[in-house]
């Protein structure tokens, strides 16, 4: 008998490789989307005839009860989410609903339908926003910095709470940034990869960016799914942080991305007055913008993902280089098109 997987957020990023990883190994795969005047497959349009979809939401908890009758989930894996830090800021009540009150409806759909089905949370490592200690691991203090963090940790420790009164096989994975081709073009990895593309084709002058000294730890979505599976397959439940240990600027994402279609970029300035220049011909073709500093910034975040790689033989495959040589090439792979 096959399994049956239930994937909340099936059309986003992590969604899509998750369904694919799931797929691969046999599995039935079964997704919750949200019911649009335009149906829209997302990133997950290239396996719509393999996955069963469900019509349901995260600020439901019955639409969530009925899916779980529907799915008759082995195990469920809660990537829905308001998951764009930005926006928490404009949307915070939405961003609450969705990521912390509607992690609970899916525990208590679980509870109620299938108590015996293996749940798995999207943590995130927004959750450390003002960093306690260096690096960052399972047992390191919790300081979120904007409504998205705050929303994420209700949802972490509420999952936590569940496996501890009632016996549920949940757990979370704190995950560092990742990134990848499916990417959603607000983030500020795509934004770049994006604007690569098109001020190397000639068809955009300059890109524009925030805080130029953010440091974060960036791995690729691919291998990051594949830690979410391996956490429902171990014997007891438990939290696990899943990164790269290593950290990176905005700067230097910038730098690689240009690098990959020979562009070679000096520096001048700093802060909000930085610019960066096309080596080759002297254009500035970066551009330092307030206005998309944050409210409260996170200055570094890098985890420590050595208790993920003992416990379940995970192992990072995709480098930093290789990550955003793809993202490159992808974007200039779609503007061709």
């Amino acid at each position: 008998m096959a399994k049956h997987a239930l994937i909340t957020g099936i059309t986003g990023q992590d969604g899509s490789y998750l369904a694919e990883l799931l797929l691969e190994k046999g599995y039935e795969v079964y997704g919750i989307m949200r019911r649009k005047s335009v149906v829209d497959y997302g990133n997950v349009e290239h396996l719509k005839d393999k996955i069963h979809f469900i019509y349901a939401d995260m600020t439901d908890e019955i639409s969530l009860i009925t899916a779980m009758r529907i799915s008759e989930a082995d195990e469920v894996y809660n990537l829905a989410a308001q998951s764009f830090v930005a926006t928490s800021w404009e949307q915070p009540i939405a961003t609450a609903e969705i990521d912390a009150m509607g992690v609970t409806k899916m525990l208590e759909a679980i509870r109620i339908v299938k108590p015996e089905a293996r749940f798995y949370q999207a943590s995130t490592s927004e959750m450390f926003g003002l960093v306690q200690e260096m690096p960052q691991t399972e047992k390191t203090p919790f300081y979120p910095r904007s409504p998205y963090g705050v929303a994420k940790l209700y949802g972490h420790w509420i999952t936590k709470n569940y496996r501890e009164s009632y016996g549920l096989y949940a757990c979370s994975g704190i995950l560092f940034n990742h990134e990848s081709e499916r990417r959603g073009l607000e983030f500020v990895t795509r934004k770049i990869t994006d604007a690569v593309a098109k001020i190397s084709a000639g068809k955009q002058e300059y890109l524009e960016l925030g805080n130029m000294d953010s440091k974060r730890d960036w791995g690729h979505s691919k291998d990051y799914v594949r830690a979410m599976w391996l956490m429902l397959q171990q014997d007891t439940p438990d939290d696990y942080v899943i990164a790269t240990g290593e950290t990176r600027t905005v700067r230097e994402f910038v730098e690689t991305a240009f690098s990959h279609v020979g562009i070679e970029i000096e520096w001048q300035g700093s802060g909000v007055d930085e610019i960066g220049i096309n080596k080759a011909n002297g254009k500035t073709i970066v551009k330092v913008n307030p206005k998309f500093f944050r409210p409260a910034e996170v200055d570094v975040l890098l985890g420590n993902p050595a208790k993920a790689e003992a416990a379940l033989g995970w192992k990072r495959e995709i480098s930093f280089s290789q990550l955003v040589e793809r993202m490159v090439k992808n974007d200039v792979q779609l503007l061709g098109k």
